[in-house]
């Protein structure tokens, strides 16, 4: 018996592996590319495993699984990076926001707290979930319409 999410979790391994990777990530840069192949990869392997043409119901609900599953790999890669390099990356940027005399005090102080950890987590959360799961189904449909069987004709 097959596994029905198993193409969803190959997607989103896809997905979050290839979204962490730190030069290679940048391709996500145009359009989200990994995250739209994914959710092709997602629904071409899902229509492998059954003989039937893929419902579209079932290729949007395996394309958001897989983009969820692939946000979820990206935060923890992202999470992972910046614990390495995050003191590095943070002081570069706080002595690029203190030197900007045009900036309010306020501003500065609220873009300074939300370059923390826990802060980029939030930023990275609130925005990438929903941004990998809606290009994910997008590529899902994208590929429901390259891989989808052809219904046999009617007998009769």
């Amino acid at each position: 018996m097959t596994n029905r999410h198993q193409p969803a979790l190959l997607g989103g391994l896809f997905i979050g592996v290839l979204s962490s990777l730190p030069i290679i990530s940048g391709l996500n840069a145009c359009c989200c590319l990994w995250v739209v192949i994914g959710g092709l990869l997602t629904t071409y392997l899902r229509q492998q495993q059954q003989p039937e043409p893929l419902e579209t119901a079932d290729a949007v609900l395996g394309g958001l699984l897989a983009g969820v599953i692939g946000a979820g790999l990206n935060i923890i890669g992202t999470w992972a990076l910046l614990t390495l390099t995050g003191p590095i990356w943070q002081d570069q940027f706080r002595s690029q926001i203190e030197s900007n005399p045009d900036m309010p005090p306020q501003v500065r102080d609220l873009i300074l707290n939300l370059m923390t950890g826990r802060g980029m987590a939030l930023i990275q959360i609130a925005v990438t979930l929903p941004m990998y799961a809606v290009f994910s189904m997008l590529g899902s449909l994208l590929g429901l319409a390259f891989f989808r069987k052809k219904t046999p004709p009617a007998l009769g």
